[in-house]
């Protein structure tokens, strides 16, 4: 055996060609000696070919060409980035623990670059899938050239997540090809990857409003308060129904109204619902009831208004209190409905008073005026329903008025709340009575009015909610 050091070793002629041994000859390349190459090399195996990497991945990262990962989506969904794309480049994945069925893994594309011939996310989401992705040209980008399980194309549908507490996201129990997000609170609806077909991007939705509150005023009786702001699409009544939204891959802030406080003028003043937003979208916080000689306020739905300024003596009657309007600001569709007039009647004695609220106006129905000879039900508005979560469920009622009579006569009541969550009113005569009810909680319903200063304050209006549906299989 010998021993040849040299810098460099070349043909004898230019542009010859150097032979090292002969056939079945072996050349060891002890450990530690790096070879570079800087020229074009063939024949020393296939352009792509893989270097496996053992350390399991559970958590979003960028790949690097020549490599193959064992993925393990257990703990929960993430995204694998394609490298730079170069031909001939190559990256393979493998399902670690059989769990791509229940939590997607997401394929994103560098840049501008194509999977499949389309610039978009792929999804992998079959249980035990292993794929190897192969760059080819910019045409077609990185291609799926090995899948053990099915061929991975753009992903077809919607990929979203929901963050917030008490929010959730689950099956729509009428059809498993669709997912329902809830907003109770505010939270972020995040899509991770938008579908390559575009109609499969579009999702319908339920946006309310916080309803306002009831009120009351001394020994009179306060209109109720008016049902949140309602937008929606694809369920519902017709002439309600707005078109669906098309969203793309984004965080999209959501912010779920409070319904207003209750009053107790003049030591408390009642409140109006406050705005829910989503997806670009506003619905406007219910207005509040009023008593007295005040207006209703506007609002999504109007709040009912007080007993109107006083027009007469003895045995005259107090003209009809102003309501507040509904859908202000204005959408189209319409998003509610004014609330009703208050109403008084001075008999004599004056001890056969009859003072009414306005009932709370809801979507579906305005709120109903008192008026003389009605003694006892003055309604909240109507409001609709909408089958978005799966089943119906009505939403967006108006609260019940107030009432307070005096006198010998003993059989009255308030207001009914409008069906959709708003709140009874209350009344006050000469055995009591019992004060405004809350709207329901994430309905936007309107908190009743109140009685009097016996029978305490109206009530407060119950919060809205946010539902977004959208194809997910």
């Amino acid at each position: 055996m010998s021993e040849v050091k040299v810098n460099k070793i070349s043909p004898r002629t230019a542009c010859g060609t150097v032979t090292l041994g002969d056939s079945g000859d072996t050349f060891t390349i002890p450990s530690g000696v790096s070879i570079t190459n800087q020229g074009t090399a063939s024949g020393f195996g296939a352009t792509g070919e893989t270097s496996w990497v053992t350390t399991v991945k559970t958590a979003t990262f960028t790949a690097t060409a020549g490599e193959g990962y064992f993925c393990n989506t257990t703990g929960g969904v993430f995204t694998v980035n394609l490298p730079a794309g170069s031909a001939g480049a190559s990256v393979a994945i493998v399902d670690y623990a059989g769990t791509f069925q229940t939590n997607n893994l997401t394929i994103s594309p560098n840049g501008t670059e194509k999977i499949g011939g389309i610039n978009a996310n792929s999804i992998l989401s079959t249980e035990g899938q292993s794929v190897t992705f192969v760059y080819i040209d910019g045409t077609q980008g990185w291609v799926n050239v090995l899948d053990s399980t099915s061929n991975v194309t753009g992903n077809p549908f919607i990929q979203a997540s929901v963050s917030g507490a008490g929010n959730t996201l689950a099956t729509a129990p009428d059809c498993a090809n669709y997912n329902i997000a809830t907003f109770t609170g505010p939270g972020t609806f995040t899509v991770s990857a938008a579908a390559v077909s575009a109609p499969n991007n579009a999702v319908d939705y339920l946006v309310i409003a916080g309803g306002g509150g009831g009120t009351a005023q001394g020994s009179e009786a306060g209109g109720g308060g008016g049902a949140g702001g309602y937008r929606a699409s694809g369920f519902g009544p017709t002439p309600l129904k707005g078109s669906a939204i098309t969203v793309s891959a984004q965080a999209y802030s959501i912010a779920v109204g409070a319904g207003g406080a209750a009053g107790f003028s003049p030591n408390t003043a009642a409140v109006n619902g406050v705005n829910t937003t989503a997806l670009g979208l506003t619905a406007t916080g219910g207005g509040h009831g009023c008593a007295g000689t005040n207006y209703g306020t506007p609002g999504g739905s109007g709040g009912g208004g007080g007993q109107g300024p006083f027009t007469g003596t003895g045995s005259y009657y107090n003209g009809p209190g102003c309501a507040g309007a509904g859908n202000t600001p204005p959408v189209s569709p319409l998003q509610g409905n004014p609330g009703g007039t208050g109403f008084t009647v001075y008999n004599t004695p004056p001890s056969n008073t009859n003072i009414q609220g306005g009932g709370g106006g809801g979507v579906g129905v305005c709120g109903t005026d008192g008026a003389a000879g009605i003694p006892s039900n003055v309604p909240g508005g109507a409001g609709a329903p909408n089958a978005i979560s799966g089943s119906s469920v009505n939403y967006a009622g108006g609260g019940g008025a107030g009432q307070h009579r005096q006198g010998p006569s003993t059989p009255f009541g308030a207001g009914v709340g409008g069906v959709g969550g708003g709140g009874n009113g209350g009344y006050c005569g000469d055995a009591g009575g019992p004060a405004g009810g809350n709207g329901s909680t994430n309905t936007g319903g309107g908190g009743g009015g109140g009685g009097n200063a016996a029978a305490g304050s109206g009530g407060a209006g119950g919060s809205g909610i946010v539902i977004i549906r959208y194809k997910a299989r």
